[in-house]
């Protein structure tokens, strides 16, 4: 298994700073901006279009299917108000969609995005504790991470070693690792996304950041939802 990891401390530091200012003053942020960020850390997450919720035909050369999904941060669980529609197949169901989500209360827009392949979901996710400071999180993801509580807890920043003890902890990885014939999971792009989420997590004033779930695929991964706050 390798374990390299090609992140650039000084670069992402530099990104990070530079949302924190292009955004001073804000805490909470919506889906679409914190993917924005991770994008530019040069992290994986699917091709999207931000529309305004009254925007039911929006203009878009997004490859079907889709996803779409309300943004609003007033809404903690998108699928508790029936917020996320899947596999979207033409442009009269998109319409169909963003018209039931835009009806939804305290929707600020919605989010489209291209279907990503089903994977092996974790959490990855990162909080300011008042007496250990920056902690990450990693375990299985979705639902999962709310039934089993499959998680374990490392002191930010990590390593690529820390970041692959914390994984190896968590009951859940056989599965990563491979699991009656089916192939591991690409642990180089799983370490990338937790080092650099940990120097995140580290340098900037965060509160608390939520990827979850994270889809690992054979070759690659994909971030499918991502929360952040900031401390005031």
């Amino acid at each position: 298994m390798s374990i390299s990891v090609s992140t650039s401390a000084d670069t992402l530091l530099k990104t990070a700073m530079d949302f924190v200012e292009k955004n001073r003053g804000k805490i909470t942020f919506l889906e679409h901006e914190v993917k924005g960020l991770l994008k530019n850390l040069g992290l994986p997450v699917p091709t999207g279009i931000f529309v305004k919720k009254e925007d039911v035909s929006p203009i878009h050369r997004l490859p079907y299917p889709l996803v779409a999904k309300i943004s609003s941060g007033k809404i903690t669980s998108k699928s508790d108000v029936q917020g996320v529609r899947i596999n979207i197949k033409n442009d009269d169901e998109l319409k169909r969609a963003l018209q039931d989500l835009g009806k939804i209360a305290y929707a600020e827009g919605i989010l489209i995005e291209t279907m990503a392949p089903q994977g092996i979901e974790v959490i990855v996710g990162g909080i300011f504790d008042t007496q250990f400071g920056p902690v990450m999180m990693f375990g299985l993801g979705g639902i999962l991470v709310e039934l089993f509580k499959d998680v374990t807890f490392g002191l930010a920043p990590l390593t690529k070693e820390d970041a692959l003890r914390l994984i190896k902890q968590v009951k859940g990885y056989r599965l990563l690792e491979g699991y009656r014939g089916r192939p591991p999971v690409d642990f180089d792009a799983l370490l990338h996304i937790i080092v650099s989420v940990s120097e995140l997590v580290a340098a900037l004033p965060i509160e608390e950041i939520d990827l979850n779930p994270v889809a690992l695929y054979p070759e690659g991964a994909m971030i499918l939802d991502a929360k952040l706050s900031l401390r005031p």
